[in-house]
């Protein structure tokens, strides 16, 4: 793990989609667009239909999401998705 940055982990229902050190991550909470940096509070959050988004080494990657939710815990944040078909 980055020592400043954050631990992403996205799980789907088929398998690991993406873990790995991150920037940044722009989540589509429910109750509205939310972005989590190095050092966030901790926070668990449910997932509406959007575009879940991170970016690593200065790029923007990401995949649309049906729903699922979230948990970050001293920089390691775990996302279950549903990805959009």
């Amino acid at each position: 793990m980055m020592s400043k940055g954050l631990t992403l982990r996205v799980l789907t229902p088929e398998g690991p989609a993406f873990e790995g050190g991150v920037d940044a991550v722009f989540v589509p909470g429910t109750a509205g667009r939310f972005e989590i940096l190095p050092g966030h509070a901790p926070i668990v959050s449910s997932l509406a239909q959007g575009e879940l988004k991170w970016r690593e080494a200065g790029e923007l990657r990401g995949f649309a999401v049906r729903s699922g939710a979230l948990m970050l815990k001293n920089n390691e944040l775990t996302v279950c998705a549903e990805p959009e078909r």
